[in-house]
């Protein structure tokens, strides 16, 4: 029976990071002038207690990861540091200028690429210049993503000091095997260095990054997986699905053939094993794809019913305004989207003519917005709901019919005004948000554009 469902849900389908998908954007209504509108409209009505959150792209990496779908620039010249993290800076500014009074800063994250590609000294301008013009909201939450071989007892150090206090670490899998195939090879003594490093600093939240379905993978290189990561306790965990999406330009995934991935059961075999073991050693799952132990931020948030997603991940804390610094950055205002533009020589060129280097984007229609609710409580709570007033489109009655055969497949449970997420359909999660996708259902995709949902 669970073959046979993994055979009939597993179809191409978002990670809907955002609603609409970036492919469903409606670039007409768009422009350069609605983009300021909306984000100074959100940031009247944010800036404050709330405050807004900044996503940074630091793009450069010093080799290729072959299961990588980010945007990146591959270099061992380290002189592309300083340039960049002026542009970001003069990035920024633009923005401060167009909000007119100094921003109250809830969440920093630094993306990338890798971010400890930087050095101390670079890293420290930026979140210094960051603060020449704003002042960190009460109870603010910073992180950064840190890569195992190269995050040195500085870099952490250097961080705290600056008021971070979550780092997530990339493991992938300990297989050598499988190290060799995505070309990601880091031993398990780096990732247990540099874990060990930033609890004796004080960071109050440390995550690893795990990933199955990769080439060659086992079950047994899962369990190997686990059970190493047992040992270093760390506080939250994103165990999430292989995206093969080797269409993309540039993302350099054909180091192997399409046969050395695991597929269907096979592939959900090693997530049912390491969801299994993830919960024997205290970890909760708390949304799509990542767990948490019980002392961690985002486990709390999910019992109070707070926790947000966005193009940063998931959140314990939610803000309207989500501005994304960097080449390929994504902005949120809530009311739209804004994507820089992805080639880095393009991005410098128009910050030099004092603009936004924003070149296509999203303005969210009165229907998007509650769908854009529905999917954030699927994809954060597991459930939603709605009423005559709140919640309700005309095509709600339509999407419950179709739930039914989910239904009956035991993955959900609907009534009259709510939809709830069982066990057994946490993994589905995507193919039930994609009911609610009225862009994707209206249009379908010519292209690929979508890795597979399970």
């Amino acid at each position: 029976m669970k073959n046979s469902l993994i055979q009939k849900y597993n179809v191409p389908g978002p990670r809907y990071t955002s609603y609409p998908t970036v492919p469903y954007w409606d670039e007409v209504d768009f422009s350069y002038e609605v983009w300021t509108t909306t984000l100074k409209k959100s940031f009247i009505e944010s800036n404050g207690p709330e405050g807004i959150s900044l996503y940074i792209h630091l793009p450069f990496c010093e080799s290729l990861c072959t299961f990588c779908g980010c945007n990146k620039r591959i270099t061992k010249n380290h002189s592309v540091e300083h340039p960049y993290i002026e542009a970001v800076l003069k990035e920024w500014a633009i923005y401060c200028k167009i909000l007119g009074e100094k921003p109250s800063i809830k969440e920093i994250h630094l993306g990338g690429g890798t971010p400890t590609f930087f050095s101390t000294k670079n890293l420290e301008d930026l979140i210094n210049g960051i603060f020449s013009y704003a002042t960190k909201a009460p109870n603010h939450e910073f992180s950064f993503e840190g890569h195992p071989n190269n995050t040195s007892h500085e870099h952490l150090q250097k961080l705290y000091d600056l008021g971070f206090r979550r780092v997530s670490f990339g493991v992938q899998d300990y297989s050598v095997k499988v190290q060799k195939a995505i070309h990601r090879e880091q031993p398990f003594h780096n990732v247990a260095k540099v874990t060990f490093w930033a609890r004796e600093i004080g960071y109050t939240s440390i995550g690893h990054d795990i990933i199955f379905g990769l080439p060659f993978q086992e079950v047994e290189d899962i369990v190997d997986t686990i059970e190493k990561t047992k040992s270093l306790q760390p506080d939250r965990l994103a165990f999430y699905s292989y995206a093969h999406v080797p269409w993309i330009k540039g993302n350099g995934q054909r180091g192997f053939k399409d046969e050395d991935i695991p597929q269907d059961d096979k592939k959900r075999k090693l997530y049912e094993t390491g969801k299994k073991l993830l919960f024997e050693n205290g970890y909760h799952e708390i949304g799509m794809d990542h767990f948490a132990l019980e002392t961690d931020s985002l486990y709390e948030a999910f019992q109070k019913g707070t926790l947000h997603r966005n193009f940063m991940g998931y959140s314990s804390s939610k803000t309207k305004l989500m501005l994304g610094l960097g080449v390929s950055a994504i902005s949120d205002s809530w009311y739209s989207f804004a994507q820089n533009v992805k080639n880095l020589e393009d991005y410098y060129q128009i910050l030099e003519w004092d603009k936004l280097p924003v070149f296509r984007g999203h303005v969210l229609t009165t229907e998007d917005l509650i769908i854009r609710k529905h999917i954030l409580n699927l994809m954060c709570q597991f459930k939603t709901s709605w009423n005559d007033t709140e919640g309700y489109f005309n095509e709600i009655p339509e999407i419950v019919n179709q739930l039914k055969e989910m239904e009956s497949d035991g993955l959900l449970i609907t009534t009259k005004n709510s939809i709830e997420v069982t066990e057994n359909g946490k993994p589905y999660v995507r193919n039930i948000c994609m009911a609610f996708d009225l862009r994707l259902k209206r249009k379908a995709p010519e292209t690929e554009l979508f890795s597979m949902t399970i």
